[in-house]
């Protein structure tokens, strides 16, 4: 197979985490076609366009298992593949194929660069591609559908986690080997994903430990907004049913918490927190950042970027929410603070995110009361 490339299988290391090492590469040009943002993505398109030439290289000596490969990475996109003539280096022509998007894809603004790509969004890439391509058998492209996106949430969050400030004021700043992974085994679960690994470790003692076996659930990034009206000391629960409550045989399986879901892939906390509390709430909010925090760490990668979001409340005592295309049935509650301390003192609420925001507002309704004294500007 010789395939024309211009957008992210240009780096090297994702062409190899998707594809694995084999074939050769050389400069090549597409008359006729330019390299374009797509909507909403961080991955470019390849369009029609006479008057541009797009830049890449030509990939020879594609053997089958790479194809394969290719197609079933390329397919989670419905990218198809089409004939092109490319111009090589010395202007001579080379038949080639060309993985393009769907007609309907969506054109984004400005332009795309691969460096820029390379920069922020690379590492998560090609991490999501390295999990993909390590399960055994391979998914169908219909469960890639839905499982594709949670690798790529788990991988946004890695390479997150691994931009993040670990202050060690007093707690052991670790340094060098310190601590080691080991025998890592192929995480099981298909939307959400076991872990089993050995670590070794320093001791607080000086001494090594291990490696010792241990498994996590691997899970993702998260924001968690309570919405709250500093003026009439209100806030909004919301109310569904929780797998996790109902498979420990909890007699109420329906939790109040706050508005809460996942960080998108590539998509800022803030953007997500923003996001969520429009699409579950219908309120626009503004952002008062309360704690970045693991819910349980023993045993979960899940981080939660837990947020208040002041807002003018609307006069009514519920109404419903959530998106019909996530199957959300969601009821959601308006109550005053003291209402809500009640919930949490009676056990009616026991979601530890909920529970610390709504003691973060008692700690501070005082101070938010008077820097809102003249309303919330919209």
């Amino acid at each position: 197979m010789r395939l024309f490339i211009y957008g992210t299988l240009l780096d090297q290391s994702l062409r190899d985490a998707v594809a694995g090492e084999g074939g050769q590469l050389v400069d090549a040009v597409l008359p006729g076609y330019a390299v374009r943002p797509l909507a909403g993505s961080v991955v470019p398109i390849v369009q029609a366009d006479a008057q541009a030439t797009a830049q890449g290289k030509l990939w020879d000596g594609i053997n089958a298992d790479q194809a394969a490969r290719l197609a079933l990475y390329e397919g989670i996109y419905d990218y198809r593949l089409i004939d092109v003539t490319v111009t090589l280096a010395d202007g001579t022509a080379a038949a080639a194929q060309m993985w393009v998007p769907p007609q309907d894809a969506g054109l984004g603004d400005g332009s795309w660069s691969l460096a820029h790509w390379q920069t922020h969004y690379a590492k998560a890439s090609v991490l999501a591609a390295q999990e993909l391509f390590a399960m055994d058998p391979l998914p169908s492209l219909s469960d890639l559908a839905w499982q594709f996106p949670m690798m790529q949430k788990r991988a946004w969050g890695q390479v997150q986690a691994s931009q993040t400030a670990a202050p060690g004021s007093l707690r052991h700043s670790p340094g060098a080997g310190d601590v080691t992974v080991t025998h890592r085994k192929p995480p099981v679960g298909s939307f959400f994903r076991l872990q089993g690994f050995g670590v070794e470790h320093r001791r607080f003692d000086g001494g090594r430990q291990g490696p010792l076996p241990r498994e996590v659930f691997v899970g993702i990034e998260a924001v968690i907004v309570l919405p709250y009206d500093p003026v009439s000391e209100r806030l909004v629960l919301v109310e569904q049913l929780r797998m996790g409550a109902l498979i420990r045989n909890d007699p109420n399986p329906w939790i109040l918490e706050p508005v809460a879901g996942m960080i998108d892939a590539f998509e800022a906390p803030e953007t997500a927190a923003l996001r969520e509390t429009k699409e579950e709430a219908g309120l626009d909010v503004t952002l008062r950042k309360v704690s970045g925090c693991y819910p349980s760490p023993g045993n979960a990668t899940d981080f939660f970027h837990c947020y208040v979001g002041l807002t003018d409340i609307p006069d009514t005592d519920h109404w419903s929410g959530g998106l019909a295309a996530e199957h959300e049935d969601l009821r959601l509650h308006v109550v005053t603070l003291d209402r809500a301390l009640e919930l949490v003192a009676s056990g009616e609420m026991n979601v530890a995110p909920g529970v610390m925001l709504i003691y973060w507002l008692a700690l501070h309704r005082a101070a938010l009361r008077v820097e809102f004294s003249g309303g919330i500007a919209s």
